[in-house]
């Protein structure tokens, strides 16, 4: 290898290593301060000196806590199968049924995502209170579907365009039904896409914090965000940072997990369609 060759491949992990670095270090730090409690906390140190679980049982002692994160896990997990079971049906009207306004109403369904949620707040309060659902668990599943159900329709239905024709072609011919088709032929096909919408929808769900704020007004029906917002201490000098780094590295292990399970899909759910063979 010559020596520009060796610039350019040390440059590449030079600037892989500071991408790897700037990404994990700020949850390793996090992991690091949750390890630590009392005056130790405000030391700076990169690695730990006196370890301890303390706050990782104070928080899952608090049988509040607990309570919300079922509630956040009850929410995303109503969310994703709602929004993959309805983004399916429709991806597969406006990718293989023909009628008049079929890509207006597609571009009209992603234009909805790309308003921010603020814009939206005052009017869907107002439509979740007249509903009867202010702080009840299925306020924020109502309002997390206008923002993760546009992206799977685009997303599957992008997917579903680029399957043959041929196989849903020869199930018609054997009779099969448009629900078969769906839940027989194109399901097991779907799956990458399925799997890297349903998991980009669960982390949106999960992590989502305005609407979580706004629409429930009680600790035992609150999320894990605002519930992780809203530890304090008795003053505002006695903060219980190493309580708060405790509870964000417990919510943020799931979706580290799920991650590293579904990479593989994942990858392949976003690269689907990419290239036309």
């Amino acid at each position: 290898m010559t020596w520009s060759g060796w610039i350019k491949t040390g440059a590449f992990y030079v600037l892989v290593g500071v991408i790897v670095l700037q990404a994990v270090f700020p949850f390793y730090y996090a992991i690091l301060t949750s390890l630590e409690s009392g005056q130790s906390i405000f030391e700076v140190n990169y690695l730990p000196e006196a370890a301890s679980l303390a706050n990782y049982w104070s928080m899952i002692s608090d049988g509040v806590f607990g309570k919300q994160i079922l509630n956040s896990v009850f929410v995303a997990t109503v969310v994703v199968f709602i929004s993959l079971f309805l983004a399916v049906t429709a991806a597969y009207a406006l990718s293989r049924i023909r009628f008049r306004g079929r890509g207006l109403l597609l571009l009209t369904i992603l234009s909805v995502s790309m308003f921010p949620q603020i814009a939206v707040l005052s009017g869907l309060f107002e439509v979740i209170r007249a509903l009867g659902l202010f702080n009840s668990l299925w306020s924020l599943v109502f309002s997390y579907m206008i923002f993760t159900l546009p992206f799977t329709v685009w997303v599957l239905t992008t997917f579903m365009r680029k399957m043959p024709v041929e196989i849903e072609e020869a199930a018609i011919v054997d009779g099969a039904s448009s629900f078969t088709i769906i839940w027989r032929i194109f399901l097991p096909l779907m799956w990458p896409a399925m799997v890297t919408t349903g998991l980009l929808a669960f982390i949106h769900a999960w992590n989502e914090f305005l609407f979580a704020l706004t629409f429930l007004s009680t600790d035992s029906q609150r999320t894990v965000p605002v519930a992780i917002a809203l530890i304090s201490g008795l003053s505002e000098f006695e903060i219980p940072w190493g309580n708060i780094m405790a509870a964000s590295v417990i919510v943020t292990l799931p979706l580290v997990v799920l991650v590293l399970i579904f990479q593989r899909k994942i990858v392949s759910g976003l690269t689907a369609g990419a290239v036309k063979g």
